[in-house]
């Protein structure tokens, strides 16, 4: 009987750290409130329809959708915390993600660690609660495009509309409104030959974008509020 639990422990730990390998999630369910948490990481670049190269560390969006479908159907999970570091990528499997985030009816805590730039933003701020480390990073700057594009009004409609699509969501769910946030896309004197801003930390915070300054103590800690608020 020992040898069978022992057996079932390390076959647990393995599937545990394959999950964490292959898609860098797993379920925090040790803690003492006996509530079942799913961690989420949004890492590297986030891939669209183009697979990216074996070099780079990406989040793969057809991984995060089913995902996050099977949480919202699990009677088990009572809540999501999402850790990001990420330099942005495809904007449609960014917006994709970030909406199916701010779909879920349970619980959902954010965590920028390192840096959420780019379309890592509208994820950073689709959860109910957000916090960023101090030393942690947001890049906020206007939609680009890599590769030949048709100089044509039709294209800068189109850009325009993108770009809308961002600044509404973030608005929406975060406490910045659409003047502010744009101003800091446009800013000319933080990005050296480009345009944004750089936040750092609490800067994210006062400018409404982020909820609070904290780290994983006080993520996992306003999550189990949450939850605990929900099952009242």
């Amino acid at each position: 009987m020992g040898q069978n639990k022992q057996d079932d422990k390390i076959k647990a730990e393995e599937h545990q750290d394959q999950r964490i390998e292959q898609i860098g999630q797993l379920t925090l369910d040790k803690n003492d409130k006996h509530q079942d948490i799913h961690l989420l990481s949004i890492i590297g670049e986030i891939e669209g329809h183009d697979n990216l190269s074996n070099n780079s560390k990406t989040t793969k969006y057809e991984h995060v959708l089913p995902q996050l479908a099977a949480i919202e159907d699990s009677k088990e999970i009572q809540g999501v915390l999402v850790i990001l570091n990420t330099m942005g990528g495809d904007v449609e499997a960014g917006l994709a993600i970030a909406e199916m985030l701010a779909s879920l009816s349970k619980p959902t805590v954010s965590l920028v660690l390192g840096g959420s730039h780019s379309i890592g933003v509208p994820i950073a701020v689709s959860t109910d609660y957000s916090f960023i480390v101090p030393t942690g990073t947001m890049v906020i700057h206007p939609v680009r495009m890599n590769g030949m594009i048709i100089g044509v009004p039709q294209t800068f409609d189109y850009f325009k509309l993108i770009q809308d699509r961002i600044t509404g969501f973030v608005c929406r769910h975060s406490n910045i409104n659409k003047e502010e946030l744009e101003e800091l896309m446009m800013e000319t004197g933080f990005l050296t030959k480009d345009v944004g801003t750089i936040l750092v930390g609490e800067e994210a915070v006062k400018h409404g974008i982020i909820d609070e300054v904290g780290g994983i103590d006080k993520a996992i800690c306003k999550l189990h509020e949450l939850i605990d608020l929900k099952s009242q």
